[in-house]
């Protein structure tokens, strides 16, 4: 290394800048009276250099050096707190941990790595897609790609995200939730107790140079998922194909843009990560890697921080609770709205309802219409934590054991129902009743006001066989088998069917609230209930069916747009009498599995016959002015959505 010098530097950004001359700008804190500075290792050789900031160089905690000299293309760097080693936590790229690892090897040697962040965007923006408008999909990069039946090239990595691109658009999702995917690392070592955050960064490496050459040692458990204290500022280099996790990273970040698709991070911090530390992590994603929103996790988080900060303005900010009276006052509110609430009610009402529980009608008739004026709502059926939607059919408790916990991890209240046997069947009937109960929660996520969020996999019967916590499950069990698309062909092709359903109407995706009133001018509420009369819905505890009318503008922004959904999820059938329409008749737009729609055509109305626990879509359609007034016949779709037979109606 030539001869360098050090100049007093500047104490923001925190970590290591490069700056357009070739020298390093190198700042970060000291909360002791411990001598500090950093380490510069020459790469692929053990040497290292050590440069001792002095008293010149703090201000207030902060020590900060400009150093010239420095080939930025062949040195990485720690810093050091006495005889600590520490890796820089605002390091924009993070090497040593680049293969994704198991079984018997060293503890990771860990630096942090110069890098220079110039990189074409081709005139990509930020997509700023409405709450209103958006389909979200939750993924694991790594287990979204990994299983072989996904058939791209680079499995399990940012790369192999990109190559699903066609798909995800083909579905209908303009939205992808990433789980973790900043570096974080993936074992949990025999020697670390559990706590309830995993062992800190500071002892992960203080003793990195005497670990270099020490025996290999197992880790506990492989943790998938990275719920745990990171480097949050690189993306983890173990899900990317090539040895730039980074650019990879932002070439996928652009790929997505062009296709219409916005990428959203999930970040979890522990209780020990300090609030104004996390501002600045989100900050940097937004600026650095052009992410169109967080959902953020964790008992600390600074939302209304977060939510106040002008260059979130347009970001989408998703989180469990939102303090609005703190960041809005009084009337005022977002121009762009961007903060959502992102909760778990919606997914254990509607399961219980679905499996048929007592009492559940009116969580059900408030979930389908809830909206906030403030904030959006996320909504789902499955997520990664508890059972995915197929084990949600299949299981009535969880099978953890796998996980080397005595199947004590992972929640016990799933609200499930096995539809009559645990695990898989052989039995026709019992089959066609889960596809039909998958196919009623599907519907109940994107027929809702809400934002439906898919969980990756479900939309094709996706199973983890019953383990409702995969977190350290790298194998089959925890990554997507694609087989499912051949194999539950009919549950993909529905759901399709109700995102674009959903997209086309867009009384189903209002960007305000419901008024009940006829405020659309076509003579009906926007909103009503029926029951087994029209316009008199029931609402008594064990009742488990409703019929929901909506009336509003078509996508024309004009004409008329009716839409009845017939919701039964008791055991037993139920015949709803359908409201009479001025010049329309209903008929069936998709249905969960075969009722029988009757028109009398001379009293202009209708009923339908509702099966035990199926739903059924109707629509108004404008009769013809030649519309003979007698009894007519209907086309009924069959359960697979493809074959068709005729209905004889009276």
């Amino acid at each position: 290394m030539r001869k360098l010098r050090i100049k007093n530097g500047h104490p923001y950004p925190l970590g290591a800048s490069l700056k357009a001359d070739g020298s390093i700008n190198f700042s970060m804190v000291n909360n002791t009276n411990e001598e500090c500075g950093i380490i510069l290792y020459r790469k692929g050789v053990e040497q290292k250099e050590r440069i001792l900031f002095d008293k010149k160089h703090r201000i207030g905690n902060i020590f900060c050096a400009l150093i010239e000299g420095i080939d930025s293309a062949r040195y990485e760097y720690n810093f050091f707190v006495g005889e600590k080693v520490l890796v820089d936590t605002y390091a924009k790229r993070i090497v040593g941990n680049e293969k994704w690892r198991g079984g018997e090897f060293k503890r990771p040697f860990l630096r942090g790595s110069f890098y220079n962040d110039a990189f074409d965007w081709q005139g990509t923006q930020r997509l700023c897609i409405p709450y209103s408008d958006s389909i979200m999909y939750c993924l694991n990069v790594r287990s979204f790609t990994k299983h072989a039946s996904s058939k791209v090239k680079n499995k399990g990595t940012f790369m192999g995200m990109t190559e699903k691109l066609p798909y995800l658009k083909e579905l209908g999702i303009n939205a992808v939730e990433l789980m973790p995917a900043y570096e974080f690392e993936e074992c949990e070592w025999e020697n670390v107790p559990d706590t309830a955050v995993t062992h800190t960064i500071e002892y992960q490496v203080s003793h990195i140079d005497a670990e270099i050459d020490a025996e290999p040692v197992r880790a506990k458990r492989i943790n998938c998922w990275g719920y745990k204290e990171a480097f949050y500022f690189v993306p983890k280099a173990s899900f990317a194909a090539g040895d730039d996790a980074v650019t990879e990273f932002k070439r996928m970040v652009r790929e997505f843009h062009k296709s219409g698709i916005e990428v959203i991070m999930q970040f979890y911090f522990p209780t020990n990560i300090k609030q104004g530390y996390i501002l600045e992590i989100l900050k940097h994603w937004v600026l650095e890697y052009h992410i169109d929103g967080f959902h953020l996790k964790g008992a600390c988080v600074p939302a209304t921080l977060i939510a106040t900060e002008p260059l979130f303005a347009n970001t989408k900010l998703m989180y469990e609770d939102f303090r609005l009276s703190e960041i809005y006052h009084g009337t005022e509110g977002a121009a762009c709205k961007n903060l959502a609430y992102y909760r778990d009610e919606f997914m254990y009402d509607m399961r219980r309802y679905l499996k048929g529980d007592y009492g559940m009608l009116k969580s059900f008739q408030y979930h389908m219409r809830n909206y906030h004026t403030k904030c959006g709502i996320i909504h789902f059926m499955a997520n990664y934590y508890g059972f995915t939607l197929a084990d949600l059919v299949s299981y009535d408790t969880k099978h953890n054991e796998a996980n080397g916990e005595d199947n004590t991890d992972g929640t016990n209240h799933n609200y499930s129902w096995n539809c009559g046997v645990e695990g898989p069947s052989r039995k026709k009937a019992i089959n066609k009743l889960r596809h039909t109960q998958m196919k009623n929660a599907l519907s109940f996520l994107f027929l809702a006001q809400g934002v439906p969020l898919l969980m990756a996999g479900d939309e094709f019967g996706n199973s983890q066989h019953g383990n409702n916590n995969c977190y350290c499950q790298d194998n089959e069990t925890g990554w997507v088998d694609w087989r499912g698309l051949a194999k539950n062909a009919d549950i993909y092709e529905y759901v399709k069917e109700l995102i674009a359903f959903r997209r086309s109407h867009p009384m189903i995706h209002l960007e305000d609230s419901m008024s009940m009133l006829d405020r659309f001018g076509h003579g009906y509420p926007d909103l009503s209930y029926h029951g087994e009369e029209a316009w008199k819905v029931q609402l008594n505890e064990n009742n488990r069916h409703i019929g929901i009318m909506y009336c509003g503008h078509a996508e024309d922004g004009k004409s008329a747009d009716y839409i009845y959904i017939a919701s039964n999820m008791h055991w037993n059938s139920h015949r709803f009498a359908l409201p009479s329409i001025a010049n329309y008749e209903w008929v069936k737009a998709f249905e969960t599995t075969e009722n029988v729609l009757v028109t009398d055509y001379e009293k202009n109305t209708g009923y339908i016959d509702i099966a035990p626990r199926s739903v059924t879509v109707l629509v108004g359609k404008r009769l013809p002015e030649s519309v003979k007034k007698s009894p007519k016949k209907t086309t009924a779709k069959k359960a697979d959505g493809k074959k068709k037979q005729d209905v004889q109606t009276a």
